[in-house]
């Protein structure tokens, strides 16, 4: 079992910047894929950035050059540095991790899940 719980969410203005972190614990393992995903009212789930164990990234077209994905397996923290905020990346935005996955940004393959912490950008 892993547990996962984001942090760092608010409100911010368009062009601004925010970090999103995200504690793991249970049986936390180092070797689990880990990724970020966000939902806005009325659309599906949808992956944003993912990390391997070995640092490998994979970033959703739309936030590419924009947000950066990192871990530190040492405290079991995920994070999510989030620059040049549009009003579109309003959502919810939830952390995802499992051993075994098929594609890194499809939320089917991922069993855990953090409660989510919103992100609000204003124009």
């Amino acid at each position: 079992q892993l547990h996962l719980e984001e942090s760092g969410g608010g409100s911010v203005q368009a062009g601004g910047s925010t970090r999103l972190s995200c504690v793991a614990s249970g049986s936390t393992n180092s070797r689990y894929y880990i990724a970020w995903f966000r939902q806005s009212p009325g659309k599906r789930r949808e992956g944003v950035a993912a990390v391997s164990h070995d640092g490998t990234t994979d970033y959703a077209d739309s936030v590419k050059g924009r947000f950066t994905v990192t871990r530190d397996n040492a405290l079991n923290i995920l994070y999510l540095q989030m620059n040049s905020l549009k009003p579109e990346d309003t959502a919810m935005y939830y952390c995802a991790g499992d051993l075994w996955i098929d594609h890194s940004l499809d939320p089917r393959s991922y069993n855990y899940w953090g409660q989510g912490t919103q992100v609000t950008v204003s124009s």
